[in-house]
């Protein structure tokens, strides 16, 4: 795992179920520092009302608001990478949709995955960041992905045990 923290110096990302809340979590469990950005008063889908996420979250920062868009651009304009994780199978993402094109127009290193299959393309991709990258992670959430929380902790957690290797 340290040769992954050596590469990975914070984890961001916007606090939404699903994805998001996934990518925290690891960061917690790997100890890896977490930043992002989320919705005026802490908003998500299952934390509708304040402070929302930030009582459970507080790694995270407000933005003036309450709309999801900012939030997004936001965390694409201040990641240095970006890991998105979302299956063909999804219908649509709208949320996910604006990630991808902001890192697009920001020209920022990407890497998008469908699942455990990606595992060694993750870890090649993020092998060849710089050393320190603060790595934003998006995807669906979970009301339009409904194993976006559990896919996602497999696959980073895969990525963890086998980045050394």
């Amino acid at each position: 795992m340290s040769g992954l923290k050596k590469k990975i110096s914070k984890i961001r990302t916007g606090g939404q179920s699903g994805v998001d809340r996934a990518a925290m979590d690891f960061a917690r469990k790997k100890e890896i520092p977490l930043c992002g950005w989320c919705p005026k008063n802490g908003w998500a889908e299952d934390y509708p009302n304040p402070p929302g996420l930030l009582n459970d979250y507080p790694e995270l920062t407000e933005t003036p608001s309450k709309g999801t868009e900012q939030r997004t651009k936001w965390n694409m304009r201040d990641g240095d990478a970006i890991l998105t994780i979302m299956p063909h199978t999804t219908a649509s993402s709208p949320g996910t949709d604006v990630g991808l094109k902001e890192g697009m127009l920001l020209s920022k290193p990407m890497f998008t995955a469908e699942g455990l299959v990606d595992v060694t393309k993750i870890i090649l991709w993020i092998r060849n960041l710089p050393d320190g990258v603060e790595l934003c992670i998006g995807g669906p959430r979970a009301s339009e992905w409904s194993e976006a929380y559990e896919t996602t902790m497999s696959i980073l957690c895969a990525v963890a045990d086998c980045y050394s290797l």
